[in-house]
């Protein structure tokens, strides 16, 4: 879908503001938002749309409908701001019935590092001024969860541990080193659920994370797959964890992750992997030879930050494209846990762990990980996902236990208790 009324030239205007207070007051239940902390942005309408499309001719399309954007701004070279796509794409678009979008906003409002703005798009004359304020969300209304006839068939307990248990076979016999296995837990509402809900919930119970929201795909992800700003790229790489941590053992916990032998093989297979795909689209880049410890509310992750400086021609979502799918959503070595997936999965994974995020007309933008995510559809129903990452010396009921953990704990966030 791309509106243009004849062949008007569409025109983008950018406006520094004072700062305008939360920015979730502006976004409506249609909008999409990229929120950490006070830093991001909300969008709201859309100038242009692209649905079940592949993230190669995403890039190219927006790269050639960019440059036909007239574009005036008052923060020249500020990150983020001018106009601007956002999307998310599907994790196995053949094996899914959820399709991926790129959007382009009419309307984004933003905050980073102190400076806030606004910008527009239309035809014609165009005013950056600020949108209306929204009433807050309503609570869902007669939540009920677990399977029914319209949400279909959901695995039982046992029948997730036989499948855990058959692709430990798998791995067994040398065919994978690690898979990464989904549980899903559906709900239905009466009415549609309003997704600035669970985003305000995501955001108050996940902080240190990028909250996301696009076409009722809401979550709360560390991992980003690319932060690329003029030129300069950032991948931060999250895999080996521990449960919550607390009391006077936190410290000791750490150490014991930093020196965890099996989890630190985990983690540099993932690092390796995304090396690997970055390379050929940089110039330059530096890869750590030892991960930090990254505190999260849910749990202590080991992550590595991969630097480098991106070959010229090459955006912000091409890189995430390179990336994807990442070792830690999928296992490794990657194709062969890919197969796998297809093969033995019965989750549809929709666009769990495959890029969410944006991109400017310079290329620049930032892509995620969509982790802890929450699948809101129009009729009501609510898909929540939780992984669990299989190997030869993992046990069925420990990776039960530890994904219900997570669904009980998204459970709890989408009730309100």
């Amino acid at each position: 879908m791309i509106i243009n009324p004849g062949s008007t030239r569409m025109r983008a205007s950018t406006a520094a503001i004072a700062d305008p207070g939360r920015l979730t007051d502006f976004l409506d239940d249609s909008g999409a938002a990229f929120l950490k902390g006070r830093d991001g942005f909300i969008a709201l309408g859309e100038m242009a749309r692209l649905d079940d499309v592949t993230m190669a001719t995403a890039d190219q399309w927006w790269r050639e409908f960019s440059a036909r954007i007239e574009n005036e701004t008052e923060m020249p070279e500020a990150f983020g701001t001018g106009p601007i796509a956002y999307g998310s794409f599907v994790y196995d678009p053949a094996r899914s019935g959820q399709c991926s979008c790129l959007v382009v906003p009419e309307v984004v409002v933003g905050r980073r590092e102190g400076r806030c703005w606004v910008t527009r798009l239309g035809y014609d004359s165009v005013d950056p001024v600020l949108p209306e304020r929204r009433t807050a969300p309503p609570p869902p209304l007669g939540l009920s969860f677990g399977p029914g006839e319209e949400t279909g068939h959901e695995e039982t307990s046992q029948e997730w541990i036989d499948r855990f248990n058959r692709i430990r076979g798998l791995i067994d016999e040398g065919r994978a080193d690690r898979i990464v296995l989904l549980r899903q837990l559906t709900a239905r509402a009466e009415g549609r659920l309003d997704p600035r809900w669970v985003l305000r919930q995501w955001r108050m119970n996940y902080g240190g994370s990028w909250t996301y929201l696009v076409g009722g795909l809401v979550g709360a992800t560390p991992e980003v797959m690319v932060r690329r700003s003029g030129g300069l790229n950032v991948s931060r790489i999250l895999a080996g964890s521990v449960q919550p941590l607390g009391g006077p053992d936190e410290a000791a916990r750490i150490a014991r992750l930093l020196s965890d032998g099996d989890r630190l093989r985990q983690h540099r297979r993932a690092v390796d992997a995304a090396a690997e795909g970055l390379r050929p689209f940089m110039r330059g880049m530096h890869v750590p030879e030892q991960p930090f410890a990254l505190a999260l509310p849910d749990g202590l992750n080991l992550a590595t930050d991969i630097c480098g400086a991106a070959s010229p021609g090459h955006s912000a979502l091409a890189l995430a494209a390179a990336l994807h799918p990442l070792a830690s959503v999928t296992g490794s070595p990657v194709e062969a846990a890919r197969e796998i997936i297809r093969t033995e999965g019965t989750t549809d994974r929709g666009r769990f762990g495959a890029p969410v995020g944006w991109i400017d007309a310079q290329g620049d933008g930032e892509w995620f990980a969509a982790l802890r995510p929450c699948q809101i559809e129009d009729d009501g129903v609510v898909r929540l996902y939780a992984s669990a990452t299989a190997s030869a010396s993992t046990s069925a009921h420990d990776k039960l236990v530890s994904t219900q953990v997570k669904l009980d704990q998204m459970r709890g966030l989408l009730t309100g208790r």
